[in-house]
């Protein structure tokens, strides 16, 4: 309805655009109440995440963690499925990559990184898979099993890094390092041959890549395959989907294992790419955090990408403010939680206003 009542540029650009100025203007009046400097403060974070390769490698690592989980709820938004879980199918996503680097002898990464894929989309399809059954075949609901089986992951995680993968020499709750084939390239070492300086302290990796193919193949998939269309429609209105032939178990059951599974992939970045072997909480939050990338995003690649990007900016700024301005931590936190207020949350209160404003204008021509 919104996009009849103002042009699609103003839905996609100007709303978001105006629910970042409000976030960033509230979080201003915050800094200086603690006594901080704001102008100094956005100096800082532009600085540190943007002006350097160093701060871009790491802003651009956290994006393309936010790039996986964002499109993993964009795909089962667009099927009319919260699917809040994607924190837990990341944490067995590492876990199916963990098994496949550790107990294979890998002589060369091109090989172990195919397997690695398939491994984490394979665990993280399949700890998503039971909330869809649940769903599709017990009425279950989505946001209560998926955001249950989270804390059920990170049970398991904790059993499993304790008691079965645990080297019996370590007291450290992580298995050991994967092996040297399965090393994926950092971007220092691929832009090395073509004469590109890029910091090698990043842990910005080749899964960078693979994120904005998945990107491609989730606009693919969505908006140009007949199984797209499916999901789609069935987001939109259930009983025409019914009267079309569209079955809604087999469409919630695919649209979570695609979900699920670009989760668990999220893990070739964190647990292959920068780890290197699977430590408790190796996803530090990204499944949620997709949640407000996708719905910023407006649930199309292009939109998640370029939120992704801004998450990554706000995480690698945020961690320069905290150590240079001695800004408290739990103020990065604020101004995190403030852009996902205003872009998720309070999304209509730009968003009616604007509505309100172009009707205005259409009634003037």
């Amino acid at each position: 309805m919104s996009a009849k009542r103002m042009p699609q540029w103003a839905d996609v650009l100007l709303v978001p655009l105006i629910s970042l100025l409000i976030a960033f203007g509230i979080s201003a009046i915050v800094l200086l109440l603690i006594g901080q400097d704001p102008i100094q403060a956005m100096k800082m974070m532009i600085t540190g995440a943007l002006g350097s390769t160093y701060g871009w490698g790491y802003t651009l690592y956290y994006a393309t963690n936010f790039m996986f989980t964002g499109l993993a709820f964009s795909v089962a938004f667009h099927g009319s499925l919260f699917n809040i879980g994607s924190e837990g199918q990341a944490t067995m996503g590492g876990l199916g990559v963990a098994l496949v680097c550790l107990f294979i002898p890998w002589p060369h990464w091109a090989l172990a990184l195919p397997a690695a894929m398939i491994g984490g989309a394979l665990f993280g399809a399949a700890w998503a898979f039971i909330p869809a059954y649940l769903q599709a075949r017990r009425g279950s609901h989505i946001v209560i099993t998926t955001i249950m089986f989270n804390f059920i992951a990170a049970s398991v995680m904790t059993y499993l890094l304790s008691h079965v993968l645990r080297p019996p020499t370590s007291m450290d709750p992580a298995t050991v390092r994967f092996g040297a084939g399965t090393h994926l390239p950092t971007m220092h070492e691929i832009l090395a041959p073509l004469g590109i300086e890029f910091n090698r302290a990043t842990p910005l990796n080749i899964t960078f890549f693979i994120a904005v193919l998945a990107g491609i193949g989730v606009w693919l998939l969505i908006w140009r395959t007949r199984l797209g269309y499916e999901i789609r429609a069935f987001g939109q209105s259930e009983p025409a989907a019914v009267y079309a032939g569209i079955s809604p178990v087999r469409i919630t059951i695919i649209a979570m294992l695609i979900s699920g599974g670009l989760s668990g992939l999220m893990a070739i970045n964190n647990v292959m790419g920068e780890a290197e072997r699977l430590v408790l909480n190796s996803v530090e939050g990204a499944g949620f955090i997709g949640i407000a990338v996708a719905l910023m995003g407006r649930n199309h690649p292009f939109g998640v990408a370029l939120a992704a990007v801004l998450f990554g900016f706000l995480y690698q700024g945020g961690a320069e403010l905290a150590l240079w301005m001695s800004v408290p931590r739990e103020m990065i936190v604020v101004i995190q939680a403030l852009v996902i207020l205003f872009t998720g949350a309070l999304d209509n209160m730009v968003r009616m206003p604007l509505e309100s404003l172009f009707a205005i204008l259409r009634k003037k021509d």
